[in-house]
């Protein structure tokens, strides 16, 4: 019988397949969510022991979901694995948060997963001794590491350029395969 519930978040269903797949056999019973919006509702109803969190979807992005984490003590407790094939976009743009989760880069294997999900949940136990000590870290993490709401406002604008970034090129490449369809039709009719 699984003893843990991870929670997997990701547009992808092909994504939510492999990384259910990569998880250890017989130790996880794994639940599923294909954006923001359904993964904070599973989040609240299932009190998961893990959740790993797409960056970039639709409805509600990983930096929505993050936030409104943020707002619910309980919710903020539980380890989080951020998985994204933009380190460096994610990184870049909310550094004072990694404290928060742990990041792994898409592609990704079995191995490099087991060890994103052991450094979150060692993360989420030194955030939860901190809190236990009185030290709100999750609540405060604007005033530890941000200047101000300004700087918070900024941080906002720059994930919504991001998701509207990866909006355009995910359109891009649709438009690219239905021209390599296209392509392909042409090549197979001149061969018959």
């Amino acid at each position: 019988m699984a003893s843990q519930k991870v929670l997997i978040v990701d547009d992808g269903k092909t994504i939510r397949m492999q990384v259910k797949e990569m998880l250890p056999k017989g130790s996880f019973d794994v639940i599923e969510a294909q954006d923001g919006v359904e993964g904070l509702e599973l989040m609240r109803k299932e009190r998961p022991n893990l959740i790993l969190l797409d960056f970039f979807m639709p409805k509600m992005n990983g930096w929505e979901v993050i936030e409104k984490m943020q707002a619910h003590k309980e919710l903020l407790a539980i380890p989080l694995v951020v998985m994204s094939g933009r380190k460096d976009e994610v990184t870049a743009k909310i550094p004072q948060l990694i404290q928060l989760f742990e990041f792994i880069e898409k592609p990704f294997d079995q191995k490099a997963l087991i060890v994103a999900m052991k450094s979150a949940m060692a993360k989420a136990k030194t955030r939860q001794a901190q809190a236990n000590n009185g030290v709100k870290v999750a609540a405060n993490v604007a005033d530890k590491s941000v200047a101000g709401s300004d700087d918070i406002q900024q941080l906002k604008l720059q994930v919504k350029a991001l998701v509207e970034r990866n909006a355009k090129m995910q359109a891009e490449i649709e438009a690219v395969k239905k021209q390599m369809a296209q392509i392909m039709a042409f090549v197979k009719q001149k061969i018959k």
